[in-house]
């Protein structure tokens, strides 16, 4: 049985989903410390469904030569297909969004780097196995204003992120908007959202935890707890 049948009742269901969707630069701190320019629309990449590391479902790998960095982001899970939504139409945004979800956007920064130099596509800095931790599915009522809840990122039990959505410069609305514009969103896509500042390298050995907080209250099912250890494959890290 297609398990989209049903809902997206299940955590597992998630790697069944048509695409991943993620938006760039949406916090101005963010940008601020990449050195980046702030965007005049939302932008988004792709990052395959191959990367999403499940709950319990092991460690994220960091491939060899790569420096490796995290990013905590609020992912929205779609409940229906969206095909060019309006900007200013906030209730048929999220009525649109069946769950929610804490993610770790990884990301390969060395690589990344290089193809913003050289004008390349980022999907070998964002796609490798494993560079998409999810949490448990959190129920709608769970976040009654997705704008206004604190995410969070700890590396070794040192917090390292941790700001409001309501920082965000492009809010879920406009989001959907833009990218139903581009490419019909399908019942079961996963969008992110957007990480605040704080980003930074992990290595092997490190454990990061991530969560939700809501009027001050963590989600349980917002928890991610994932450990890094070095790959065994055959990847390693060459420049283009």
């Amino acid at each position: 049985m297609n398990v989209f049948r049903r809902g997206m009742s299940s955590v597992a269901s998630l790697k069944q989903a048509g695409k991943v969707v993620c938006i760039g630069r949406n916090y101005a701190d963010h940008i601020t410390e990449l050195n980046s320019a702030r965007p005049k629309q939302p932008f988004f990449f792709l990052k395959p469904t191959s990367s999403i590391l499940l709950p319990g479902a092991g460690p994220v790998i960091r491939p060899k030569g790569i420096d490796l960095h995290y990013e905590v982001e609020l992912a929205l899970i779609m409940g229906k297909q969206v095909k060019d939504l309006a900007a200013d139409d906030e209730k048929g945004a999220l009525d649109a969004i069946e769950h929610y979800a804490l993610s770790i956007d990884m990301t390969a920064r060395n690589v990344q780097n290089e193809a913003k130099k050289k004008g390349l596509p980022w999907s070998i800095a964002k796609g490798f196995d494993t560079f998409l931790p999810i949490s448990n599915l959190i129920e709608k009522s769970a976040i009654p204003n997705p704008h206004s809840i604190d995410i969070y990122l700890t590396v070794n039990d040192k917090v390292q992120q941790a700001d409001s959505t309501e920082l965000m410069l492009f809010q879920i609305p406009r989001i959907l908007s833009d990218i139903s514009k581009v490419m019909t969103l399908e019942k079961g896509d996963i969008i992110l959202t957007g990480t605040p500042k704080g980003v930074g390298p992990v290595v092997p050995g490190d454990v990061m935890r991530a969560g939700i907080k809501v009027n001050g209250k963590e989600l349980e099912e917002s928890k991610i707890e994932v450990k890094v250890e070095e790959s065994t494959g055959a990847y390693e890290f060459a420049e283009t």
